[in-house]
């Protein structure tokens, strides 16, 4: 697989975007994204394990035999979910009580082990890399999309209870939009939550249909110019 930088980057963060495409590691994505500083958390711990566990499958993938490569990649992927987990503990124990046994269901995320799988046991170190890393990122900006939403219609905020994941320096960091706003509580219970992604997919679909629409439209313009008169 030979594919550029910029097609990697275009397949993690829109084409086949984890969150909005693949579908991919919904149960975290909906459970902890009602407010932005949860679904940074998630995003960044998701991104981490993606770009580390892409680059090691990638290392082994020629000392590894195919019959036992699927129980190896776990073995990979658990290591670096269990480092994650524990330094999270470690340096933001508060942040981690909120995210809870979300973190260490990472394991589990489907998308992890399809990209080790289907693209980095395939490819060379540095596009592994690459795609483990804007796959990650692409999974964070729906994550923050979907925590903004939600904390903006169910609190009237955003960035509450920053200071779990930047220290007491932000503890102030909390902006609020609507004074005296009493909350709409559907829309940071689960539901809301299927709502809000369903809603931010609509929103990519009708932007993917208009960009083909307009590809179409240049196309055509540009073979009749080439014709000759």
């Amino acid at each position: 697989m030979t594919d550029s930088y910029g097609k990697l980057s275009r397949n993690g963060l829109w084409d086949n975007n984890i969150g909005f495409v693949q579908l991919l590691g919904l149960c975290p994505l909906l459970a902890v994204s009602s407010t932005v500083v949860n679904a940074l958390g998630l995003g960044l711990a998701t991104t981490l394990v993606l770009l580390a566990s892409n680059t090691s499958v990638s290392l082994i993938r020629n000392l590894v035999r195919p019959e036992i490569r699927i129980p190896a990649f776990m073995m990979i992927i658990a290591s670096f979910v269990t480092a994650i987990d524990l330094a999270m503990q470690g340096w933001l124990f508060e942040l981690h009580k909120v995210l809870g046994i979300f973190i260490p269901l990472i394991v589990t995320n489907c998308a992890i082990l399809g990209r080790a799988e289907a693209y980095a046991s395939r490819t060379t170190v540095d596009r592994a890399a690459m795609d483990g890393f804007m796959m990650g990122l692409g999974f964070t900006l729906v994550l923050l999309l979907l925590g903004a939403l939600r904390e903006v219609l169910g609190q009237g905020t955003l960035f509450a209870n920053a200071h779990l994941m930047f220290g007491e320096v932000a503890r102030d960091w909390t902006i609020t939009l609507i004074g005296d706003y009493r909350g709409f509580l559907l829309a940071i219970l689960p539901p809301g939550a299927f709502l809000g992604l369903g809603l931010l997919i609509a929103v990519k679909n009708i932007i993917d249909d208009r960009l083909k629409k307009t590809s179409v439209i240049i196309t055509r313009d540009s073979i009749a110019e080439s014709k000759p008169a």
